[in-house]
């Protein structure tokens, strides 16, 4: 694109556009290809289509250096601004509902460059053709994706760079069995598969002993429609006096109305962030009732980024939890979509976010109360236990 996009009235979009699609640029960059996250645990699962973060399904956990827009054309000068077509805006909105098309698969980018297939959906395309985690992606409909940006993998699962393939549209890829990264390109073996609509779960719970150590573990992959009830949800279903575990690890963000729900679960009211648009300041709120006793745990990584940012930075800041894990990735900053005469949505950054306490992340992140080198898992949990049993 020449120029930048040219404005016209923004009326043609929802009135709540601005608060559901905060997040929007980190988002959809995983969306895009049919998963989420370049290095991230976690994604959605590989074909979304959008204009999610670094990493995806179809690439399931977004690496900081794929976190980049995926469309047509990024914003001048604006790290996350991008240029989307109708298309790959619907297929983003859809992605935000928890579904996309693609095959369900997940892939990260290695320091090398190489693709990892990270995860596999059950009952997907991929599961069904005997792919697994661990088997490296050579090829996507015979084009090299070695050394790609995560989102340009992921959209080529989704359905090829302009995402006009759709359900039942067929993906050729080359994989090559783990442990033989080195194979000759003669051992790559190849696999088509047919692109399906797949639904995603944003929100997986259970309960989980470890010698001493009890409670609820609640996983969030990402803040698409409805994960804030989910999060509440399984928040009541744990027991009267168990701590929770909340890994935010991976979670790339989504739609901050859900991130706000999700603290609600936790706050009994009160702030969970501020944030301007365009000089004006605005505050997130919590609904009253949450549970405020309930000893609560936050895992994160350099995965956790935006959305899932603002909440372990709300309980943080509110009291509430002990965040352990390592830097997260840095993203405060807000997106404003803007409707073009082609029917094309422009997307650029209007304001940043804060903590209650005011603090920024932007590019700095959040730095665990206890970082933990390796897997901070068995860390949080004694922490958990240290924490005594809930009200």
């Amino acid at each position: 694109m020449s120029g930048p996009p040219m404005s016209v009235p923004r009326r043609r979009l929802r009135r709540g556009a601005v608060l559901t699609l905060v997040f929007a640029g980190t988002l959809a960059t995983g969306a895009a290809t049919g998963s989420w996250g370049a290095d991230a645990r976690h994604g959605l699962p590989s074909g979304a289509s959008a204009p999610r973060a670094a990493g995806a399904q179809d690439g399931r956990r977004p690496a900081p250096s794929a976190a980049r827009p995926h469309g047509p054309a990024a914003v001048a000068s604006d790290r996350w601004g991008g240029v989307y077509s109708a298309r790959e805006y619907q297929g983003f909105e859809r992605a935000l509902s928890g579904e996309y098309v693609g095959v369900g698969l997940s892939v990260r980018r290695l320091a090398d460059g190489a693709m990892e297939v990270e995860g596999v959906e059950r009952g997907g395309p991929a599961a069904r053709a005997g792919i697994t985690p661990g088997e490296r992606l050579r090829t996507v409909d015979g084009v090299e994706v070695t050394g790609r940006p995560v989102t340009d993998v992921v959209a080529r699962l989704r359905g090829g760079p302009s995402g006009t393939a759709g359900t039942g549209s067929p993906v050729r890829l080359g994989l090559v069995r783990a442990g033989d990264a080195a194979a000759p390109e003669g051992a790559v073996r190849e696999r088509t598969l047919r692109r399906e609509r797949l639904r995603t779960r944003s929100v997986v719970s259970g309960r989980f002993r470890d010698g001493t150590a009890a409670g609820t573990r609640i996983e969030v992959a990402s803040f698409t429609r409805g994960t804030g009830r989910a999060v509440r949800e399984a928040v009541r279903a744990a027991g009267p006096c168990e701590g929770v575990l909340l890994d935010l690890r991976g979670n790339a963000g989504g739609l901050v109305t859900e991130a706000v729900t999700a603290a609600s679960a936790f706050l009994d009211g009160g702030l969970v962030a501020t944030y301007d648009v365009r000089g004006r300041q605005r505050a997130l709120t919590a609904r009253p009732g949450g549970d405020t006793r309930r000893p609560l745990v936050v895992l994160v990584d350099g995965g956790t980024m935006s959305a899932g940012e603002l909440l372990a930075g709300a309980l943080r800041d509110r009291g509430r939890a002990v965040l352990v894990g390592s830097r997260t990735f840095g993203k405060a900053s807000v997106q404003m979509p803007r409707r073009l005469s082609d029917g094309s949505v422009a997307e650029q950054t209007v304001g940043h976010w804060r903590t209650p306490a005011g603090r920024t992340v932007e590019d700095g992140g959040l730095t665990p109360d206890l970082v933990v080198h390796g897997d901070p898992e068995p860390r949080a949990r004694a922490v958990l236990s240290g924490l005594g049993p809930g009200a």
